[in-house]
């Protein structure tokens, strides 16, 4: 019984996890320690400021999938901060939401054909 986890609402969008830059989201070491086991596998060290890894345009740990029309966070409840602390209709969501929102929807549509 492997039934996922209902989204939390703002990840329907998901346009906050997208950017073209490789330190667009930073880590803490609090962060970093709340990665846990998965820190190598989400995280990158750039000098000595670590970063989630991006991918495809979005961050690693976002999960895109086509088939089924969802993005999702698979490291929602290790997340760093700075995600944590982007509240959903917030001003600095509203942005992102009004400059990236294609991105998402590119995304998908380019899952759906793989």
């Amino acid at each position: 019984d492997d039934i996922p986890a209902p989204l939390p609402p703002c990840l329907s969008c998901g346009a906050c996890c997208f950017s073209t830059l490789e330190r667009y989201v930073r880590v803490t070491g609090d962060d970093h320690a709340r990665l846990g086991e998965r820190a190598d596998e989400l995280s990158r060290f750039d000098g000595h400021r670590a970063y989630m890894r991006m991918i495809d345009g979005h961050c690693v740990a976002l999960r895109v999938q086509g088939a089924r029309g969802e993005l999702r966070c698979d490291a929602y409840a290790i997340r760093p901060d700075i995600c944590r602390d982007l509240a959903r209709s917030s001003d600095a969501c509203l942005g992102e939401r009004a400059t990236k929102s294609e991105r998402p929807l590119i995304a998908l549509r380019r899952a759906a054909l793989t």
